[in-house]
């Protein structure tokens, strides 16, 4: 009978949890990690802030966006093991913001709309790309030829 030992002692395992602590640690990530929450709370209330309340389809795409945007990027710097696939839905959210003036219904795609969503959609775009590849992508530098784990 052949027992082999839980994921947890894994050194692949260790080794990756200890990158993931290195890479939000530094004050890179938690500077990412805070622009991206006043990226999100800016755009929930952008609305309001740059005038374009009255176009409510826009609005309320905006608010739903930005909460989901703040949400999805703050978690990430106190568990980024668990979280770091976040960045890429936070990386959608910015395209969203990008295109939804152009897609929601109604004609709201005035010059303030755009030009505020497209600001705010790019800023969120970049600092989704930045947290996602935070950890410098997922392989190791000895090219990871060996065998997998379970495997003789």
């Amino acid at each position: 009978m052949t027992t082999h030992p839980s994921i947890e002692q894994h050194p692949d395992l260790a080794e990756m949890r200890a990158r993931f602590e290195r890479a939000t640690t530094t004050p890179r990530a938690q500077a990412i990690e805070t622009l991206a929450l006043l990226t999100g709370l800016y755009l929930a209330a952008s609305p309001w802030i740059a005038g374009f309340n009255g176009l409510s389809t826009l609005a309320v795409s905006n608010l739903i966006t930005g909460v989901a945007y703040a949400l999805c990027m703050s978690g990430i710097g106190s568990a980024y093991e668990r979280t770091h696939s976040m960045a890429w839905c936070a990386i959608a959210i910015g395209v969203w913001t990008i295109i939804s003036p152009f897609v929601v219904s109604g004609s709201v795609a005035t010059t303030r709309t755009v030009v505020n969503n497209v600001i705010v959609g790019v800023v969120a775009l970049c600092l989704g790309l930045a947290m996602a590849a935070m950890t410098g992508g997922g392989r190791r530098a000895g090219g990871g030829g060996g065998l997998r784990y379970g495997e003789r």
